[in-house]
C-alpha cells in the first residue's frame, strides 16, 4: 500500500524503475488490484533500501544524534555503477584532479565494492489491515558484492530457535520465524569444480607471495648467531626535574659484530611529565631497533659467550636551557627470545654539602661519568677486583623497557631429540664441544634407564616382591 500511494502520482517518479512501478500500478488498478500479502521484498535500487541504508543507527539509544562521519558516509551507496573505459591519453593528463565533485570523491575515494541489496519483509499488522508501513519490519537482508559472496543477515536458524519480533499496537504481539536455506544442493561435479577452481586460485597466489618474498631464506652462517631486537623506551618516572631525555648506547663485547649501516646509539625527544597517582611520569614511547651478530670462532673454548649491554643515561633540560643528569642505568639485554618488559633502577653520582646542591638547582649541571660503562664492570677493566670505595651516588627513579627479541642461528636445525632439550641460546652457545658430551651422556643415560624398566616389567612379581622385602 505505500508503494501504491507513492506511485499512483507520476510527479512522484524520478527514475525509471518508479516509472515503471507507475505503470504497472495502474495496470494493477484497472484489473481490480492486488491482495497485500504478509511477505515482501524491496529490491536494490527501490526507495526503502536507500532510505534503510541512511537511516540505520550505530546505536541502540533513542536519542542518538548522527555524526559528522556518519552523515557523510550515509551518502556513499555501494552500486553497481556503469564507468566508462579510461583512455590512457586523458589519464596521463589528469593526473591530479584539483577540484573533485561530490560524485567523484563518492567513487574514488572511498573502498567501493559493488553491492545489491534485497530486503525481505513482513507485514505485522492484525488481519484486515494490511499494507499499512508502520507494521513493516525487516525479517533478513541479502547482500552480494562484487566478488560473488552472498551475506545473509540474519543467518540461517538451522538448530538455534526460531526468531523473535514484538509488535506493539492494539494488542501485544510475538511473531516467530526461521530462515532456512532451500536452494537446491549441489551436485557432486559442480562441487568438484568449485574445489578445483580454489586450488587454482591459491596456488596462483601461493606463487605470487613467493614471486615477491624470493624463494631462498636469508639464513646466517654455520656457528653464527643473528640477535635482533625491536626495543622501545616506554616511560620513566621518578625523577627530580621536569622535560626528560634518555640517551642510550649498546656495547658489543668480543665476538660480536653490527652492520655498517647499523645506529647503536640513540637521543629520544624532550618529554614533559605527567602526574600519575603520587609520580611524575613521562611517556617517550620511542622505538629503536638493534641488530648484531655472534660468532665463536675458538671452538675450543668453554666459556660463555658475554651477551650486549644497552647503557644508558636520564637528562633534564629546563627553560633556561639547563641540563641536569638524572641517573644512569644499564640494561642486560635478554637471553630469551619473545617479549620482554623491564623496569631498570637509576642512579647519579653527588658531592656533599650545601654548596653543591645550590650549583645544581641555580646554574644545572652535576657531577658526571668520564666513562657511562662504569654503571658496570667496564669492558677496558683489566684487573681482578674494582673498587669503588668513596664513590658516593644517590638513587634516583626508574625507565621502563619494552623489548621483542628475535634469534636466528642454524643450531636450530639439530636433530628433534637435541632441539627439545635446547631452551635458551645462551645454552646453546656455551660451547659446541661441551654441548654435545653433555647430551651424549643424557641420551646415554636415558637409554639405560629405558633397559632398566624394560627388565624391570619382565620379572615375575614374586621376584619383585622378595627383592624388596631383602632390601
Amino acid at each position: 500500500k505505500f508503494e501504491v500511494d507513492l506511485y499512483r502520482n507520476e510527479s512522484s517518479c524520478q527514475t525509471p524503475l518508479d516509472r515503471q512501478y507507475h505503470e504497472e500500478i495502474l495496470k494493477l488498478e484497472k484489473s481490480r488490484g492486488r491482495k497485500n500479502c504478509r511477505i515482501f521484498t524491496y529490491t536494490d535500487h527501490d526507495r526503502f533500501t536507500n532510505l534503510e541504508e541512511h537511516c540505520q543507527k550505530v546505536t541502540d539509544s533513542d536519542h542518538e544524534v548522527p555524526s559528522y562521519l556518519s552523515e557523510r558516509m550515509a551518502n556513499v551507496r555501494r552500486r553497481r555503477q556503469d564507468r566508462r573505459p579510461i583512455e590512457a591519453s586523458s589519464l596521463k593528463s589528469k593526473i591530479i584532479t584539483w577540484e573533485p565533485s561530490e560524485e567523484f570523491i563518492k567513487n574514488n575515494h572511498v573502498i567501493n565494492t559493488p553491492v545489491q541489496t534485497m530486503y525481505i519483509m513482513g507485514d505485522l499488522g492484525p488481519y484486515g489491515k494490511l499494507g499499512h508501513r508502520e507494521y513493516e519490519h525487516v525479517l533478513c537482508t541479502i547482500k552480494v558484492d562484487g566478488n560473488g559472496v552472498i551475506t545473509v543477515k540474519p543467518d540461517f536458524t538451522c538448530t538455534k530457535g526460531a526468531y523473535r519480533i514484538e509488535v506493539n499496537g492494539e494488542k501485544q504481539e510475538v511473531w516467530k520465524y526461521t530462515i532456512e536455506n532451500a536452494s537446491v544442493q549441489v551436485q557432486p561435479e559442480e562441487e568438484e569444480r568449485e574445489q578445483r577452481v580454489f586450488r587454482d586460485l591459491y596456488g596462483r597466489h601461493k606463487e605470487y607471495l613467493s614471486g615477491l618474498l624470493g624463494s631462498e631464506f636469508e639464513m646466517t652462517p654455520p656457528g653464527t648467531l643473528r640477535l635482533l631486537v625491536n626495543g622501545e623506551i616506554v616511560s620513566a618516572q621518578g625523577y627530580e626535574y621536569d622535560n626528560l631525555y634518555v640517551h642510550f648506547f649498546l656495547e658489543l663485547p668480543n665476538h660480536w659484530s653490527s652492520p655498517a649501516c647499523e645506529q647503536l646509539s640513540g637521543v629520544t625527544q624532550t618529554c614533559a611529565t605527567k602526574t600519575v597517582g603520587r609520580d611524575n611520569v613521562a611517556y617517550f614511547c620511542y622505538p629503536f631497533t638493534l641488530e648484531m651478530f655472534f660468532t665463536q670462532r675458538d671452538k675450543s673454548k668453554d666459556s660463555l659467550p658475554q651477551w650486549p649491554v644497552l647503557y644508558f643515561e636520564v637528562l633534564s633540560l629546563d627553560f633556561w636551557q639547563r641540563y641536569r643528569i638524572e641517573g644512569y642505568g644499564s640494561l642486560l639485554l635478554p637471553v630469551s627470545p619473545g617479549l620482554h618488559l623491564l623496569t631498570i633502577p637509576t642512579w647519579r653520582p653527588v658531592e656533599m654539602g650545601t654548596v653543591a646542591e645550590l650549583r645544581r638547582f641555580f646554574i644545572g649541571g652535576s657531577p658526571e661519568l668520564e666513562d657511562i660503562t662504569y654503571v658496570r664492570v667496564p669492558s677496558t677493566f683489566k684487573g681482578e677486583r674494582l673498587s669503588r670505595f668513596g664513590f658516593r651516588t644517590e638513587t634516583t627513579g626508574s625507565v621502563v623497557f619494552r623489548l621483542y627479541c628475535l634469534q636466528q642461528s642454524s643450531t636450530f636445525l639439530e636433530t628433534s631429540a637435541l632441539r627439545q632439550r635446547m631452551q635458551t641460546v645462551l645454552d646453546q652457545r656455551g660451547g659446541f664441544n661441551q654441548q654435545s658430551s653433555v647430551y651424549n651422556v643424557l641420551e646415554a643415560f636415558q637409554r639405560a634407564r629405558r633397559r632398566m624398566h624394560e627388565a624391570r616389567e619382565s620379572l615375575s612379581q614374586d621376584l619383585i616382591s622378595i627383592s624388596a622385602s631383602m632390601v
